[in-house]
């Protein structure tokens, strides 16, 4: 019914921007993803900022390429829009946003500049070598790729290798990311350890690599992987393993927290682990599109998504990992409960021994053996059809088993599904 409620609403507002469009700003984010009671907030906040009224138009969509296809083939007027990396790096490539210019906010209220981690500014110029993606797009959440494991089935050093999903101790018991970009990076990563040892290849240049050996290489070793494979799993894989099912998840930090917090309340004791041989990072953020109508109010909505409390009370609502660099997001995470870890990288050198949980913040050292993913462009139809043949035409009936299981299992627990979306990452990079 909120959806419905939400959907009708949209129509309406459509409407009525149709005929006065500068009082409309259209965004465009993912189910989820943000403190809706931020969002008219944003409309007094740029009202008294600019003296001028605003009116959010406020829609979401749940895959990549659908928002993409709106924009690239159906030429969508959508003034903000929050692709993950690859589609950011996708749409910079295909000239698809406008680079932002934030000259007439005033440097007392840009928070974009004010509060850019410097560890996000150098990812985003990574993007693309020939364009700085940060003079296109702003991040929003981030996070790292790893293990979730069941800690009195798996050891600490059993997981922090990627072998452990090959390891026949486990076989039967192993859930893995139905995403096959996410999987790929950490097993390449895995298979070129000594390449990288010997220096003739970097982290960075194997999240480029879309040759047919390293395919190939990859696709032979998850074939090997295969029969102890539990289930290839869209988003079934962190309840599972808070009910005991499984003992090793290839996923995604956001999950694991969930996972973890809620393991606790039931007896079951699991934790996370970026692997030794490095891993990878991602991230979502804000860009204007090609055929947005209404800049002025884009940049300043991409700005107050960027004001330390909205990013905190955003981070607290979804349950994702703010890429906010400010002072004031660190300080709403420090528990000391956790050893301190080093988070300079990110917070700057005022945070080189603070208490945070470090599956959300990674310590330096984890983050210096992460790589941030790359757009294949039409390489990537090479790495949809390696995927469809490991897994082959028929999921296994464990599988199908575990799907019905946890589909009962929403079901008879609707309500509590609300609070069961909090730091879990949305299966939003299947491509």
């Amino acid at each position: 019914m909120k959806k419905l409620l939400i959907a009708v609403a949209a129509l309406i507002a459509a409407v009525a921007c149709s005929s006065n469009r500068e009082a409309f700003l259209k965004v465009y984010n993912w189910s989820d993803y943000i403190d809706e009671s931020v969002l008219p907030e944003f409309e007094e906040w740029y009202k008294a900022q600019t003296g001028e009224e605003i009116h959010v138009v406020y829609q979401t969509f749940d895959i990549n390429e659908t928002m993409l296809s709106k924009i690239e083939k159906g030429h969508e007027d959508y003034d903000v829009v929050c692709p993950s990396d690859y589609i950011i790096e996708r749409m910079l490539n295909n000239s698809l946003i406008l680079p932002l210019d934030f000259a007439s906010i005033p440097d007392s209220i840009n928070y974009i500049a004010l509060n850019k981690s410097p560890y996000m500014h150098k990812m985003f110029k990574e993007i693309n070598p020939e364009i700085d993606a940060n003079d296109y797009s702003v991040p929003y959440m981030w996070g790292t790729s790893g293990i979730i494991y069941n800690t009195r089935e798996v050891t600490a050093e059993e997981a922090s290798t990627w072998d452990v999903i090959r390891n026949p101790k486990f076989a039967g018991q192993i859930l893995i990311k139905d995403a096959p970009r996410d999987v790929y990076g950490p097993v390449l990563i895995y298979l070129k350890q000594k390449e990288l040892a010997e220096g003739k290849v970097t982290l960075q240049e194997l999240m480029w690599d879309s040759s047919d050996e390293s395919i190939a290489a990859v696709e032979a070793y998850l074939k090997q992987v295969k029969d102890g494979v539990l289930g290839w799993e869209a988003d079934f894989g962190k309840d599972q393993m808070t009910k005991g099912r499984g003992v090793i998840s290839l996923n995604w930090s956001g999950d694991a927290v969930w996972a973890i917090e809620e393991a606790a309340e039931v007896g079951v004791s699991l934790d996370y682990a970026v692997p030794e041989e490095g891993s990878n990072v991602w991230f979502d953020g804000w860009v204007i599109p090609k055929y947005a109508k209404n800049i002025k109010a884009a940049s300043y909505f991409i700005d107050f998504m960027c004001r330390p409390d909205i990013a905190i009370r955003n981070m607290e609502e979804t349950g994702y990992v703010s890429a906010n660099g400010a002072w004031e997001v660190l300080e709403s995470q420090i528990d000391e409960e956790y050893d301190p870890i080093d988070l300079s990288y990110f917070f700057g050198p005022d945070a080189d021994s603070v208490h945070v949980n470090p599956v959300l913040y990674p310590d330096q050292e984890v983050i210096d053996r992460c790589a941030l993913e790359h757009d294949w462009g039409a390489d990537t139809d090479k790495l949809l059809a390696m995927w469809s043949r490991v897994k082959g035409d028929n999921a296994s009936s464990m599988t199908y088993i575990i799907i019905v299981i946890a589909i009962v299992a929403l079901a008879a627990g609707y309500v509590a599904s609300k609070k069961n979306k909090k730091h879990g990452r949305k299966t939003h990079r299947k491509k």
